[in-house]
């Protein structure tokens, strides 16, 4: 009998864990902002990690666009990999549990657009075809910044 009693403490102590995973995982550690847009709480360390990624992604975007520029798609392909799903491998798990979940999907999305930007630029597409895809990208950072601010507790 206590065996089973202790087997059921463990059943819902287990689901109430992933439970409580699967919500951080979902919703991360969000507060209101202080205008108007959601806050992501991280540790100072963090708020900077992510911050050093967002200003990666600015430093390939003139990359990219200096390529554009110059019709040089091999330089267009070498921005846009060094912002793709190979630059989000290292990213801590406890990190990612305390960013929501569309903040992630966003972030993703964009690293992905990335390597499919490389791809395009490496098959030789057309410049304004390059373009349309990099402005495609540029507007979702400009979702994010407008939804999402990072502030460290």
């Amino acid at each position: 009998m206590k065996a089973g009693r202790l087997a059921i403490a463990a059943i819902v102590l287990w689901a109430a864990t992933a439970a409580a995973a699967a919500w951080f995982f979902v919703h991360g550690t969000t507060a209101p902002g202080s205008d108007g847009r959601t806050a992501i709480v991280l540790s100072a360390a963090e708020r900077d990690f992510v911050l050093g990624e967002m200003r990666g992604l600015l430093a390939g975007t003139q990359g990219i666009l200096d390529g554009i520029q110059r019709g040089d798609r091999d330089r267009i392909a070498s921005a846009a990999r060094s912002m793709g799903m190979g630059s989000a491998v290292d990213v801590d798990p406890a990190l990612m549990t305390r960013l929501p979940l569309p903040f992630k999907q966003l972030g993703f999305s964009m690293h992905g657009d990335m390597d499919a930007l490389a791809q395009a630029a490496q098959a030789g597409k057309p410049i304004p075809e390059l373009q349309r895809m990099l402005a495609d990208d540029l507007s979702k950072c400009v979702g994010c910044h407008s939804a999402w601010q990072l502030t460290s507790r």
